[in-house]
């Protein structure tokens, strides 16, 4: 199904029909899927340090890691649909995870509302995904070369989050306690093409919307190619290709949760707790 214009005419940035191929494709692959797998480990990792057992769990995507499985009494899987819809119940689950699941949402707000509604009052959200410094080098390099050839460049790598965006889309979702954190890998190839292998079996492939739909020059990766081994190479000739793991926290707001203090209602002075004399301003003319 033909992904939906948005309000203002243009089309999604995802492609969502792409994005499917890409996953079904990559589930057909037998690459090395390190990132998954990392990133399983981050979110068990950080679930090891919340005192507390989850009787319900939901898995947005298709199957529980074996990683975070221990984490929740009951697993049931959920996952958006093509008009990004997630039909999982309200109220029902006391954690929900999320591995790369969010990486080609149009409406990542919109997501995280739908997410907070499914967790019981007091519910854990819990999500990976792939970071702003994310394929930098490939995204550099595909802008020079398309420069280069073309005198102009084209949506060749997908746009990825902020992590100083993270904490503010959370609470636009309505989660309390907003944390966000990151990890960055740096992985060194020994060919382009090894690196091209590893994103088709991540599913990181170019599902954006206004891609193009040609394939890619000769002389457009000619240079491509020249331009990454001449700025993104280490001495011995290998390949560098980062990337950022973002991990958000939150919690579906509960009476039980820390709240901030009313303005005005601390009872003792900055001043006093540093032991500084405190200064008035002069008044502005």
């Amino acid at each position: 199904m033909p992904d939906l214009p948005t309000q203002s005419g243009r089309p999604p940035l995802f492609d969502f029909s792409a994005s499917l191929r890409a996953r079904r494709r990559a589930r057909l692959l037998a690459g090395d899927r390190f990132l998954d797998r990392g990133a399983a480990e981050g979110l068990a990792d950080r679930l090891g340090a919340v005192t507390r057992k989850f009787a319900s769990g939901l898995w947005i995507g298709d199957a529980v890691p074996a990683e975070v499985a221990p984490f929740a009494a009951q697993w049931a899987c959920a996952d958006f649909d093509e008009h990004e819809i997630l039909a999982a119940g309200e109220g029902r689950f006391d954690v929900a995870l999320s591995l790369f699941s969010l990486q080609a949402i149009n409406d990542l707000p919109g997501a995280l509302v739908q997410i907070r509604r499914v967790l019981k009052p007091d519910g854990l959200l819990m999500a990976a995904m792939l970071g702003g410094g994310t394929l930098s080098e490939l995204r550099d390099s595909f802008a020079h070369a398309e420069t280069a050839t073309r005198g102009g460049i084209s949506p060749r790598v997908s746009p990825f989050a902020d992590v100083r965006d993270l904490g503010g889309l959370l609470q636009r979702g309505g989660f309390a306690l907003p944390v966000s954190d990151v990890e960055r890998l740096t992985v060194r190839y020994g060919d382009f093409f090894a690196l091209v292998r590893d994103l088709r079996s991540h599913a990181l492939t170019n599902v954006m919307s206004e891609r193009s739909k040609k394939p890619l020059r000769r002389d457009t990766l000619t240079a491509l190619l020249a331009h990454y081994a001449d700025h993104h190479a280490d001495p011995d000739g290998k390949l560098r290709a980062r990337f950022e793991i973002l991990y958000l926290t939150g919690w579906s707001p509960h009476d039980s949760q820390q709240q901030p203090l009313k303005p005005g209602s601390a009872k003792s002075r900055l001043a006093e707790a540093l032991g500084t004399t405190e200064s008035v301003l002069p008044a502005k003319s």
